[in-house]
């Protein structure tokens, strides 16, 4: 157990009728030591401990043996439970057991009574208790003028007063006391011993030998001390100010509240109030909204302005009064000048401007309420399909508002938050509206095939209602809780692939597909769009830079192969920016882009025809494919050598081209007669198969053309047309059936430079939606069996 003070406030540290007159006591050289943990014990100061610890124990019996006296000395570490030579204070107080009484619990309770300030000399011993050497420490004597000492003492004395008049927690009854001490040294030990609580500082008082600089050290601790305690209670007077100030305010609002009440003018709204009410009546909304809006409004007027719940009132009401509920711009019905600005914003795109007039023209003719198409553009990246939607808007003279619904995962991003909820909103829908500031802009949803679905809910689920003009009239978000009417909105989705898009959804929607652009059409896109766009955005004029059609043919063939347009404007963007800082040096002041300056600016030409793509080989056939990125051509090739018959598939193929693959091979075996195939080429023969880009996965049906072509080429050992592309799926009749993306795959073929494209009979209908400038470009050769694609992919001899 520890040895410390009892309560040092509930005892006077003052003379009673039990102390002892310090002055008539002779104090011996040797004392033992009482070491204290947590107090400075100074003279004439009388206080309680408890002792339980061996050695302290030890040291009170041997004083109560002898004279009754001890040595009070401050540990230097409270913590240490047995102090030596070194851990306590030298100078401590010499002072005198009054009373001593034992507990129950094995402690023992003194009444310790200080005497002289001493200083340990010498230590004589440490078991079983500390005895020491002492010598007695006399206040300096020195002549003060005495107007002086009582000016210093007359101030401790009233700055004493302050503090215990500004709530220190110290016994009145102290100044009683101290108005009667004369002794300036007394003085600042009476005032220490009440004033200080830490050791240290305490430590530091007893220490000072000069009285008068003691007390002067007393003095400037009692006006921190003024200052620290002036500060507290101006900080709690605030407080209590202000709190007092929101319990009249209340009082004063609910007096007004009476009084309107007794005149019989309710609770009268305020300028707040006044505002909303005429916001709602300016907004125009449908009667159902304005009843909410009324009763929501009444609602606040009873509420206390301060509250929360006040405060979600008003955001409510904030978002009724913003939403257009009866706000529409006027269609541009004047249809040749909407023609117009299509064609000035895009080249090509037929039948996306075709659509677009339609429905203008439709609304010219049909006055009143009919319902906005709901559109999805879908096709490989960098085709316009973002860009096209501002561009219907301006050509209908519309707002456009556009959200991105890349990754979007919770249903509430749709439809909105109910008012329950901290921090609630509204959809996307809704917000997207609101910024528009019209119900009819054109509103596009951009990537709505990378929309995603977890434990929150599925968003595509929220679009079937948004996206279907049936039901569309009565959109309800769950911010708004109120019916609102999307039939004037004209939704466009945009989409790289269709296949991600839930069934539901995608019925809902008028699916027009991007195919990409051909060479000749990137030339005139590059010159009339990307050219001056990169031109100005890189600082330079028309003046300082021009390019030649030859130049820009280099870029979109040596540098691109894509089926839209970011990666050419990226690679003119580059030429720009060279020349620009050739300008911006001084090196140059204008300059023609040759295709000898595309190459220098640009490096080494990025896609070259191989030796093998422009020379008849045997065994490899150029087929079409469709990627998620528009059309690529594909070479697929095939060898025979030395083994037992087996079929060899590879470049990470999946399972439907390698059944393509297996029934191409079963059909020319079936027919080995009729092509004068050794029947042997099949047993003793090893046949692979390979299709090149063997990291990228690669399956589908429409290979089978291209399989057949090559392996009748291995087999046979004649030599494929290397400018004939071919597609279509193949049957163990030989039947060539129908594919998928055939705009896509003609593309690529002529991005490549191929002009004889084998398609099958079956996708001649689809030709038509070939634009006819293109359909000049390539001759298609339609057919039905594989004999047709034989005659047209294989080298007579």
């Amino acid at each position: 157990m520890n040895d410390n003070n009892d309560n040092i406030d509930n005892m006077d540290n003052q003379e009673n009728d039990d102390s002892i007159d310090s002055q008539q006591i002779e104090i011996p050289d040797t004392l033992p030591v009482l070491p204290v943990k947590d107090i400075v014990v100074f003279p004439f100061m009388i206080v309680p401990l408890f002792v339980s610890r061996e050695i302290t124990v030890a040291a009170v019996d041997m004083s109560l043996a002898t004279d009754r006296m001890v040595f009070l000395a401050a540990q230097k570490d409270e913590e240490n439970d047995s102090p030596q030579a070194g851990d306590i204070y030298d100078i401590g107080c010499v002072g005198m057991i009054m009373r001593m009484r034992k507990l129950v619990d094995g402690r023992i309770k003194i009444l310790v009574q200080g005497m002289h300030r001493a200083k340990i000399v010498e230590y004589i011993q440490e078991r079983p208790y500390i005895s020491v050497k002492v010598n007695q420490i006399h206040d300096l004597d020195e002549e003060i003028e005495s107007v002086r000492v009582e000016a210093i003492m007359r101030t401790a004395k009233e700055n004493m007063e302050k503090v215990i008049n500004l709530g220190k927690q110290i016994s009145p009854d102290i100044l009683l006391v101290i108005g009667s001490v004369e002794e300036p040294g007394r003085l600042a030990d009476l005032i220490a011993s009440n004033l200080i609580s830490t050791v240290e500082q305490a430590q530091e008082i007893l220490e000072i030998i000069d009285p008068v600089e003691r007390l002067h050290k007393i003095n400037e601790l009692l006006d921190k001390e003024v200052k620290v305690l002036t500060m507290q209670a101006k900080i709690q007077n605030q407080a209590r100010e202000e709190m007092s100030k929101s319990q009249r305010d209340y009082y004063l609002r609910e007096q007004l509240r009476a009084i309107r009440s007794e005149l019989g003018e309710g609770d009268g709204p305020g300028k707040e109030i006044e505002e909303l009410e005429e916001k709602i009546a300016e907004a125009k909304m449908p009667e159902e909204a304005k009843n909410e809006a009324e009763k929501q409004l009444g609602r606040l007027k009873m509420m206390n302005p301060e509250s929360s719940e006040a405060s979600v009132t008003r955001t409510y009401l904030d978002w009724m009064i913003e939403v257009p509920w009866s706000i529409k711009t006027d269609d541009t019905v004047e249809i040749p000048y909407a023609r117009e600005i299509l064609d000035e914003d895009h080249y090509d795109l037929e039948k996306i401007k075709e659509r677009i007039l339609e429905f203008l023209g439709v609304r010219k003719l049909k006055k009143g309420v009919h319902k906005g198409p709901i559109l999805c553009f879908a096709g490989p990246p960098g085709v316009g399909k973002t860009s096209l939607g501002k561009s219907i808007a301006r050509a209908m003279g519309r707002k456009f508002v556009r959200i991105s619904l890349g990754g979007v995962r919770d249903e509430a991003e749709m439809r909105g938050h109910r008012r329950t909820y901290v921090g609630a909103m509204p959809g996307k829908i809704i917000q997207g509206l609101k910024q528009a500031g019209t119900n009819n802009p054109v509103f596009m949803m951009d990537e709505i095939d990378k929309l995603g679905s977890d434990f929150r809910g599925d968003p595509s689920s929220a679009l079937l209602e948004i996206l279907d003009p049936e039901q569309n009239h009565a959109f309800v978000d769950h911010y708004l809780n109120l019916p609102f009417d999307l039939t004037d909105v004209m939704f466009i989705a945009t989409a790289n692939v269709l296949d991600s898009i839930p069934a539901p959804l995608r019925d809902r929607m008028e699916v027009i597909q991007l195919s990409g652009y051909s060479s000749d059409e990137k030339l005139h896109i590059a010159k009339r769009y990307l050219v001056p766009k990169q031109v100005e955005e890189n600082g330079l004029t028309d003046k300082m830079i021009s390019f030649s059609d030859n130049s820009l043919m280099s870029v979109i063939l040596n540098y691109t192969r894509e089926s839209g347009l970011r990666n050419l404007e990226r690679q003119i963007g580059g030429v720009c920016r060279k020349h620009a800082l050739a300008v911006a040096e001084g090196k140059s002041k204008y300059k023609k882009i040759t295709p000898r300056t595309v190459e220098k600016f640009l490096g080494p030409a990025i896609y070259m025809s191989t030796e093998e793509e422009n020379e008849d080989q045997v065994g490899v056939a150029p087929g079409l494919a469709w990627t998620p990125v528009g059309g690529e051509i594909l070479y697929i090739e095939a060898r025979a050598m030395k083994g037992g018959g087996q079929l060899i598939l590879t470049g990470q193929l999946g399972d439907v081209m390698k059944e393509s693959g297996r029934a191409a091979l079963s059909y020319l075996r079936s027919r080995s007669d009729f092509y004068k195939i050794d029947d042997e080429m099949f047993e003793k023969r090893q046949i692979h198969v390979h299709v090149p880009a063997g990291a990228i996965p690669k399956d589908g049906p429409s290979a089978g053309v291209t399989m057949s072509t090559a392996l009748f080429s291995a087999l046979t050992g004649k030599k494929v047309h290397h400018d004939v592309a071919m597609t279509g799926e193949i049957t163990l009749t030989g039947k060539v059936l129908p594919i998928g993306g055939l705009k896509v795959k003609i593309l690529a073929a002529l991005r490549a430079g191929i002009k004889t494209i084998v398609i099958p009979k079956s996708n001649e209908k689809d030709l038509v939606e070939i634009p006819p400038h293109l359909r000049k470009q390539f001759t298609p050769v339609l057919a039905k069996t594989i004999d047709d694609v034989l005659d047209v992919t294989i080298v007579k001899d």
